[in-house]
């Protein structure tokens, strides 16, 4: 977190509770930056500067990983986890659920979840995080 004042440090870390808290909600840095009282290219380099990716990239991780749960549960279609989880473009979901994930939304749909039912939901988020390469 070199380089990164701590007064902008607390505002980054509201900026990232608020993606992880309303990640289904439309959110672009330039909104995000005027929450945390920064320009979006002061929010954007302080952001990578701190957590080690872009606020894009970071708001996309947890929307997938919300993907990964609904898709889990087997009762809703891709197209409708896309929607819920804030993604407006089905393709672009498909793209990035695929990099990060190792494989299509609708093959980890149609996938086997079962045995990992047991698993509480704390320790099964932890090994289900999609991991960027």
């Amino acid at each position: 977190m070199l380089g990164v004042d701590i007064a902008d440090l607390a505002r980054l870390r509201r900026a990232r509770d608020r993606m992880d808290r309303d990640y289904a909600e439309p959110l672009d840095v330039p909104a995000l930056a005027r929450d945390a009282l920064m320009s979006p290219g002061h929010f954007s380099r302080s952001f990578r500067a701190a957590y080690g990716e872009t606020p894009y990239s970071y708001l996309m991780t947890r929307r997938i990983e919300r993907a990964k749960a609904l898709l889990r549960r087997g009762d809703l279609s891709v197209t409708e986890v896309c929607m819920a989880v804030g993604c407006t473009s089905l393709g672009s979901f498909s793209s990035r659920f695929t990099e990060l994930v190792g494989e299509s939304p609708s093959a980890y749909r149609a996938r086997d979840h079962d045995p990992g039912a047991p698993i509480p939901a704390c320790v099964a988020k932890m090994h289900t995080r999609p991991i960027r390469n």
